[in-house]
This record gives structure tokens, C-alpha cells and sequence, in this order.
């Protein structure tokens, strides 16, 4: 039994969102995530699917696209992203009813993985597109969330924790932010997350060992579309 995690599929099987027009690495990006799920995730294993998942807007154009993630092998956990339209943040429940036995929603929720919590929320971080009041309303919202999410997993018992974000948990000008402070608050052993895209990205995400938290930077392109190992 293993713990994967990758993000940022942007399945588009019912709407015309074609991704090569982002680059050469996104040429048959979906043949490319099946077969490397496939190679690597087992029937036993659970995978953690950080965000953006479908370019649908609504439930009835993402559910193709939802179907081929539920028939992928293995547990499947989706985080809400920027892009998932279809997702009402306030009814997660509703979701997790309609594909009961094969998707688990994360959002003011856990799941539980051994004897670790699997914690997250969508996260947010300053792009440098919304206004000082918006940047506060969001991060205060999303860190909420996130508090609901390790408070239940505490409450039931768990004192180990892996954190998900769709977000990176720190904006390009940060050394640390409420996200980080939080799981240094828990004491996550990891925070695993997405949304980074292209070279420039890469390098301004946080990734490796920070004050014992491991930091894990999983987008679909940066990984070559391959499930990242993380326990």
C-alpha cells in the first residue's frame, strides 16, 4: 500500500480545451497519465489528486472527465482547483454521495491513510491579480478550511498528517505564510502541492526540507505526468 499524489490534469473530453497550446510537454497528455498511472499505482494504493481537474464548468461537462479519473486503479482522493467549476465549495457532501465508491472529495473533511490524516484544501496564493482586501478574504477563508480539516482529523484520534494544497503555500515574495505556520502548528510531515507551471515556476515553488516538513511540488507537467511517491 502506497500514498501518490499529482495534480493538474485538465481533462477536457466533453469541452474543446486542447493543452498543447501551453507547450510540447502537454502533447497527448492524457494517453500519457494513463499509461504512467498504470505502471505505477497499484489496486491497494491511494492517490491524491491535488486540482484542476477538468476544464468542464459545470458537473455534466466534467463528468467524463471525472469517469476516467474513477477508472484509473487505486483510491482516488480530488482537491478542489482554481479551475474545477463544477465543484460547489459549500457541498463537497454532495459530491462525495454521487460518486460514493469511486472518488473522495477533500474539502472540510479528512481521510484517513494508515495511521495518518490526509488533510487539504484548495489554499490561495497572491498572483498579484486581486486587490489587498480579496488576498485577505481568500487566504482567511482557505486557512479556515484547512484549521476544520486537521481540527476533525485530531478529533477522531490522528496525530500524524499529510497536508494537500492546490495552491503552492507560499506567493513568490514569501519565506513562510498561514499555510506553512499551520503545518508547522500540526506538525505535518509533508505539504504536497500543484498549480505550478513551466521552468519559471518550478523554481519559485518551495520544494525540499523546511523546518522538518518535507515540501513536495507535484503538477502533472512537472512530474512528466508520472504519480509522485509520497509515503
Amino acid at each position: 500500500m502506497a500514498l501518490y499524489a499529482i495534480g493538474d490534469f485538465h481533462l477536457s473530453f466533453t469541452v474543446n480545451k486542447p493543452m498543447e497550446v501551453f507547450g510540447p510537454e502537454w502533447k497527448n497528455h492524457v494517453e500519457r497519465i494513463r499509461e504512467n498511472w498504470l505502471k505505477v499505482v497499484r489496486p491497494e494504493d491511494t492517490a491524491v489528486i491535488t486540482g484542476d481537474h477538468s476544464w468542464g464548468r459545470n458537473l455534466e461537462e466534467c463528468r467524463r472527465d471525472l469517469e476516467f479519473i474513477a477508472a484509473l486503479p487505486g483510491r482516488k482522493i480530488l482537491l478542489r482547483g482554481n479551475h474545477d467549476m463544477f465543484w460547489d465549495a459549500k457541498k463537497t457532501w454532495k459530491l462525495n454521495e454521487a460518486f460514493a465508491g469511486k472518488l473522495s472529495f477533500l474539502q472540510d473533511n479528512f481521510y484517513p491513510y494508515g495511521n495518518f490524516a490526509l488533510v487539504g484544501t484548495k489554499g490561495y496564493c497572491d498572483e498579484g491579480r486581486d486587490t489587498p482586501e480579496q488576498v485577505e478574504r481568500l487566504l482567511s477563508r482557505e486557512e479556515a478550511r484547512l484549521r476544520t480539516s486537521f481540527e476533525l482529523a485530531r478529533a477522531a484520534g490522528y496525530q500524524k498528517f499529510v497536508m494537500f494544497l492546490h495552491y503552492p503555500p507560499t506567493s513568490i515574495y514569501e519565506r513562510e505564510s498561514r499555510f506553512t505556520r499551520m503545518a508547522e502548528e500540526y506538525g505535518a510531515e509533508a505539504v504536497v502541492y500543484s498549480h505550478c507551471h513551466g521552468r519559471k515556476r518550478y523554481g519559485d515553488s518551495i520544494r525540499g526540507y523546511r523546518h522538518g516538513i518535507e515540501y513536495k511540488l507535484v503538477s502533472s507537467d512537472y512530474l512528466k505526468f508520472i504519480p509522485e511517491l509520497v509515503l
